[in-house]
């Protein structure tokens, strides 16, 4: 049997991290995985990139992860780009778009948001067909996950629909449903193709959210108070997700 923490959507949160690695630490999880958005939002996103780097073994790309790389005229965005540095953007730019696994029988395919697109965000409400579509293969003639986890909307949540898996592991850095940092955990028999033991664990983390709001005021970083109220709050205030 494995176990694989995955993680997403940390956001240069770096109190929120250290929570949720010192957490995967403590269970004695040696590998974690990424789906994206590891920077932005937050003040520490170079922080946040290196170690995602060290800790981790698979990483993809998120919707911030892709737009910082490009040129644009929004001031918030150029301070995020100006703290990553040209490296930084650039391997933000060239992470893969997904992760295919088999685990005790599953075909498990991670995503940032969807097989379609790192921008085509799925509710846990939205229609019962956008949710299924979450299973499609991001190529035609790919096969249907089994099991299909991803990040992006900041809101950990399960359901199983018509015998398949669907699950968000939540935000690492930016939660919106609770203020916790969340993560999940994957456990099974990798590579087999038979059907065995399998589990979906999401955890949910307290981190010391006044020492990330004082680190983005430390840095001066635009946009303070939408920030400091989504990490009181777990609301959305009006940054993208």
């Amino acid at each position: 049997m494995v176990r694989i923490a995955i993680i997403s959507d940390i956001h240069g949160n770096m109190p929120a991290l250290r929570a949720v690695l010192d957490d995967i630490d403590s269970r004695g999880i040696g590998r974690i995985f990424c789906l994206g958005d590891l920077a932005g939002k937050g003040p520490d996103s170079a922080e946040a990139v290196d170690i995602i780097r060290e800790r981790c073994e698979r990483v993809i790309r998120g919707n911030w992860d892709e737009f910082l790389g490009n040129p644009t005229d929004i001031e918030t965005l150029k301070w995020h780009q100006r703290q990553l540095g040209e490296e930084r953007l650039r391997y933000l730019q060239e992470l893969p778009f997904c992760v295919e696994l088999q685990l005790s029988g599953r075909l498990v395919r991670l995503v940032h948001a969807s097989p379609q697109s790192v921008y085509r965000r799925i509710q846990p409400w939205h229609s019962l067909e956008d949710r299924l579509s979450l299973f499609e293969p991001p190529e035609a003639g790919g096969q249907v996950a089994d099991v299909l986890g991803y990040g992006d909307i900041h809101q950990a949540y399960s359901q199983h629909l018509g015998g398949r898996l669907l699950f968000n592991t939540g935000s690492a850095g930016n939660p919106l449903d609770l203020p916790q940092a969340s993560y999940a955990i994957l456990e099974g028999v990798e590579n087999s193709l038979q059907a065995a033991s399998f589990s979906l664990q999401l955890v949910r983390v307290p981190y010391d959210i006044a020492s990330a709001i004082h680190a983005a005021e430390e840095a001066n970083m635009p946009e303070l108070e939408l920030y400091r109220q989504e990490l009181l709050t777990a609301r959305y205030r009006g940054l993208p997700s």
